[in-house]
């Protein structure tokens, strides 16, 4: 097995971390009266994240050139995604649960971007393909996943305009 194969491994367990996390965090929030909003297009996002990771799997040589540059962005996206959930803490999840009594952060990376997490994956899934030398998924997917999470981003909005002035 090679360098990019054991990076794909590592970013597998990384999703499946954080999917554990996130059922976790569902389901306290679940628990204190949340309500989930979209659930219908949440598997599209496990479907396209375990389609991404798969395809790379199988296109990538297992010793690709190294794109340094590539490497050290996607590294940098992961760093802060970090933060996108140390910053919401227990309120962070994959799917979209509101607590109308709870004000939106406006801390950590919420001071720069409504939507940090969303800003992350748009351009990890695009940046992990070209860093393995690998164009079309990542256009393919980069699109793909840029559509998905512009019909969340609506829904998701939708569903915090009556928190924004909490």
């Amino acid at each position: 097995m090679g360098w990019a194969h054991i990076l794909l491994v590592l970013v597998a367990l990384q999703r499946l971390g954080e999917l554990a996390l996130a059922r976790r965090n569902t389901a306290r929030l679940l628990a204190r009266g949340g309500r989930e909003i979209g659930a219908a297009h949440y598997p599209l996002f496990i479907l396209l994240q375990g389609g991404w990771l798969a395809t790379l799997a199988v296109l990538s040589a297992p010793n690709p050139p190294v794109i340094w540059p590539l490497l050290g962005f996607f590294a940098l996206l992961q760093i802060i995604r970090v933060w996108v959930i140390a910053t919401l803490g227990p309120y962070w999840t994959t799917r979209i649960i509101t607590l109308d009594d709870v004000p939106l952060r406006r801390t950590g990376p919420y001071r720069f971007l409504r939507h940090p997490n969303y800003a992350i994956v748009g351009a990890e899934i695009p940046t992990l393909a070209l860093a393995l030398g690998l164009p079309r998924p990542a256009i393919a997917f980069g699109l793909a996943n840029i559509g998905l999470l512009a019909y969340r981003m609506r829904i998701e909005n939708i569903a915090i305009a009556d928190r924004r002035g909490l």
